[in-house]
């Protein structure tokens, strides 16, 4: 299965992008011994159209387009549900043994995504209450994914 990030915006050069990059290549490298073959990310290009509706519209249809088929969509929302690392470890297991082809994180820009889009995820997942830069998110979502397939692979979880 391929883990996919479809963000809007993108990281720029500095010490964010060094540590996203550095989660990513850890979770891919430890990945592939657990069954997960990738761990991309697609960066979006923030909508500049003058309006709010128009821009989550042509932030969410760019996500769309790079969604394969069958994917498992999961959006990244205050609002959506929150699981410690040793239950989205399971749900991530679960997800490739139910033998779908990829699983797709999605980070809407700052106005959020269309409707259309939130309503096909079969997940809603939340870091919190906190409002986060988009930066950030990223970063722990790469963090939580290189800490689930660790926890899938075998590896000691210190709260157990």
């Amino acid at each position: 299965m391929r883990v996919l990030i479809a963000a809007v915006g993108r990281l720029k050069q500095g010490p964010e992008r060094e540590l996203a990059d550095r989660y990513r290549k850890r979770a891919a490298d430890f990945g592939r011994k657990v069954g997960l073959q990738a761990f991309d990310i697609v960066e979006i290009k923030e909508s500049r159209a003058d309006n709010l509706e128009r821009r989550m519209l042509e932030e969410s249809i760019a996500i769309a387009n790079v969604i394969p088929d069958r994917a498992i969509s999961v959006i990244l929302d205050e609002r959506g549900s929150t699981m410690n690392s040793a239950a989205f470890a399971g749900r991530l297991q679960d997800w490739r043994a139910a033998d779908r082809p990829a699983v797709v994180f999605i980070l809407g820009g700052a106005d959020g995504l269309a409707p259309s889009l939130r309503d096909k995820a079969e997940l809603a997942l939340a870091f919190g209450a906190f409002t986060w830069p988009h930066q950030l998110v990223r970063i722990m979502l790469l963090e939580q994914l290189y800490r689930a397939v660790t926890i899938l692979g075998g590896h000691p979880y210190h709260r157990e």
